[in-house]
């Protein structure tokens, strides 16, 4: 079985506009630091600096909604509708979280924000709505039982270094080590259980496209048109090839085929937690039942390969792909496999468990209205002690990724 190398992979729309969904460089650098008390997490996790207690674990994550702002922002100039903040705040936070529920974090977490603006370009009433939006997306969770505090933050005028803003967020937990879902127990002989991003779940008050936060480079440049660079030039990098800057044919208020969202509400769905969810699975299942909690934030569909070890992870069962992922591929002709790498592809999390136990996570993906389904499962790897990833898509093309 062969598979495409890694400088291949980064070839294609998404580094043409300078974004890695690799992030193979990165990884270069930090995969040979210290590793924290359980290495094969999905975050990491240090021995209790705070306390000092043996029994405790302390996690720290950063994150931010990504050049998800840049669509707010055009939305707002377009409309005068500053509101729109409020789904980039959620998308901050959620971007943070989502990644902490899948080391067993559900509560007890701390939360601090950091705006960076161009105050020329953003007035205080982005400001206002972007931190009220925030506040209240953390009343909501705790609504859900998700204890999650504000611990203030940073609003930075840094006009030189943005020509509009950036929204970032960095959450801290402390969890008990017995507690921790550590993702290097996923092996062979799992089966993966799949939650949709996009719908209606019961704690969400509108329709989510399914977006979330990764891939927003590429979206927003493949679906929209080029009266957007012209209008707005300070929402593009200008050492970009010109083929690849809003390229598409569309305006944010243009319908979306084959979805009742228009284009600009598909981009802008608010980022959908899996807060509640996971909270409900642990307490039901206990964390020593759940073999690993996959975000399939940056790296997508193929997330997964770095977790676990001799691991062939075959998702050949894929969730419905939401009409925006369809729109965004034939905007730009990009490929599937590229596709699956940079977007979640309607699938944002994954859950490793026993065959058995795919029922009872089944079922309580079902209390909360979010479709899911066992969409694969995991073997020994044909390539060693290597990952790797076989996916087969609705319309029967099989792809394949590897590992580093």
């Amino acid at each position: 079985m062969s598979f495409p190398a890694n400088a291949a992979e980064e070839s294609g729309r998404y580094a043409g506009r300078g974004v890695s969904a690799s992030k193979n460089e990165i990884h270069a650098v930090v995969d040979k630091l210290e590793r924290g008390a359980f290495p094969g997490a999905f975050c990491k996790l240090t021995d209790d600096f705070l306390t000092g207690n043996p029994a405790l674990c302390n996690v720290t994550h950063s994150d931010g909604s990504g050049t998800k702002s840049l669509l707010a922002y055009l939305w707002w100039r377009e409309t005068g509708d500053a509101s729109v903040f409020r789904g980039i705040a959620q998308d901050s936070v959620v971007m943070n979280i989502d990644d902490l529920l899948c080391v067993g974090v559900t509560g007890r977490i701390l939360l601090s924000s950091t705006i960076n603006r161009n105050a020329r370009r953003i007035p205080g009433a982005v400001l206002a709505e972007l931190i009220s939006g925030t506040e209240a997306f953390l009343e909501t969770l705790r609504g859900h039982g998700v204890d999650i505090r504000s611990g203030g933050g940073e609003t930075a005028d840094v006009g030189d270094l943005t020509p509009t803003l950036t929204v970032d967020s960095c959450a801290t937990a402390v969890i008990a080590r017995e507690s921790v879902v550590d993702a290097s127990r996923i092996r062979p002989g799992l089966a993966i259980v799949g939650l949709a991003s996009g719908g209606l779940c019961a704690y969400e008050s509108v329709e989510n496209s399914g977006i979330g936060s990764n891939g927003l480079t590429s979206a927003r440049h493949e679906l929209l048109c080029a009266y957007y660079a012209g209008k707005y030039p300070e929402t593009y990098d200008h050492t970009t090839d010109p083929s690849l800057v809003y390229c598409g044919a569309y305006r944010l208020e243009d319908a979306l085929p084959g979805s009742t969202l228009g284009v600009g509400r598909a981009l802008l769905s608010p980022t959908r937690t899996y807060a509640p969810f996971v909270l409900r699975l642990l307490r039901e299942l206990g964390s020593a039942r759940v073999a690993g909690l996959i975000h399939c934030s940056g790296g997508a569909q193929t997330k997964c390969l770095r977790f676990g070890t001799g691991v062939h992870f075959v998702k050949d069962n894929l969730l419905p792909v939401p009409p925006v992922f369809h729109a965004i591929q034939k905007a730009g002709g990009t490929s599937a496999h590229e596709m699956h790498k940079v977007y979640n592809m309607g699938c944002r999390l994954e859950v490793f468990c026993a065959p058995e136990d795919a029922a009872s996570v089944l079922a309580v993906a079902e209390s909360f209205g979010i479709r899911a389904q066992v969409v694969g499962h995991t073997e020994a790897s044909q390539t060693g002690m290597s990952n790797h990833v076989t996916l087969r898509t609705a319309e029967g093309e099989v792809l394949e990724y590897a590992g580093s």
